[in-house]
């Protein structure tokens, strides 16, 4: 067992260098990478990459990028009734194909409970975040009376994602007012579904953020992903409120657990700090919270693809969708 495991850690797929028919460019992301077919598609690559506090970590996770691709495929396919999305076909476990879309220049975050950075906020006797008002007398985890919206921007070197209020969004002309209310009204319409599945799976999806984009035709559609762990937090619902009244931390689902260990080891993307050494062992268990991060987000079991030699198979699965579409 202890040598497949070693030999499983070795084949991670941590960066990719296709050469596709029709290739005009290859953006890389912290974790995807996207590669534009001829300014009409876009091939999309889950890699195994993990990224916390804005640093990508140096070893990949195994079935990572698997379980992130599979995590958004899935919600795009059960949130298309009520938002359009970018996506086409998913050729291989990894790989998500889509239309081009001019992205919007704004994350929308939403949020149902006071938790994360605006609990952070909260705490540091913060009352308004992104222009919206928060109540008074909440604790860290309480559920806000309604979901509020508290979008983020890019910083103009691109690393940081910045707070921002709907008024400065409108002033800066950074999103029309027409355009705003859609992604609005898409946000909201999205985590009422996101909440209403996590339900039924006995989770509760506490905040997440969207992103959008516009088609070649002016169709405003959702891209990139949508209520993975990566983009998203949910608690266990079970013991929620129990938890709550007793003062103690929730149970999440989320990639948390990585920044916990990286603060216990002494490293939150500061100056100067160390990122500590992941062992085969730590990247083992990391693998098994994705996986059941995964079981539990989509209520089904994990099948592990094939990851002998990824990125021969990715190709080999793009090129035949390529060819024959």
């Amino acid at each position: 067992m202890h040598d497949k495991q070693q030999h499983n850690i070795m084949n991670t797929i941590t960066t990719t260098n296709f050469n596709f028919p029709g290739q005009k460019s290859v953006y890389r992301g912290k974790v995807r990478e996207v590669y534009n077919i001829n300014d009409d598609l876009l091939v999309m690559v889950a890699t195994d990459r993990l990224s916390a506090f804005d640093v990508v970590l140096p070893k990949g996770i195994p079935y990572k990028g698997q379980i992130l691709n599979e995590i958004a495929t899935k919600f795009m396919e059960l949130t298309s009734d009520i938002v359009p999305n970018w996506l086409v076909a998913t050729p291989d476990p990894n790989v998500a194909v889509g239309h081009l879309c001019e992205p919007f220049k704004v994350e929308m975050v939403i949020r149902g409970y006071l938790s994360g950075h605006a609990a952070r906020e909260y705490a540091a006797g913060r009352r308004i975040l992104c222009g919206v008002e928060m109540p008074e007398g909440l604790k860290e985890n309480d559920k806000f009376p309604t979901p509020i919206i508290t979008p983020t921007t890019k910083a103009d070197n691109g690393s940081h994602d910045e707070d921002i209020s709907r008024e400065a969004i409108l002033a800066n002309g950074i999103v029309t007012e027409e355009d705003y209310l859609v992604l609005e009204k898409y946000t909201r319409a999205l985590y009422q579904r996101g909440t209403e599945i996590a339900a039924s799976r006995g989770l509760i999806l506490v905040d997440t953020k969207y992103e959008f984009g516009k088609t070649k035709d002016g169709q405003i559609v959702l891209i990139d992903e949508i209520h993975t762990p990566d983009s998203s937090r949910y608690f266990y619902a079970e013991g929620y409120q129990e938890r709550q009244n007793n003062n103690e931390e929730q149970k999440q689902l989320s990639k948390e657990f990585v920044r916990r260990w990286l603060i216990e080891n002494g490293f939150q993307g500061k100056e100067g700090q160390q990122i500590p050494n992941m062992t085969d062992e730590y990247i083992e268990t990391v693998s098994e919270r994705y996986i059941e991060l995964f079981e539990n987000i989509i209520g089904e079991k994990f099948v592990k693809a094939d990851i002998s030699n990824i990125n021969e198979r990715i190709e080999k699965n793009v090129l035949s969708y390529l060819q024959n579409r």
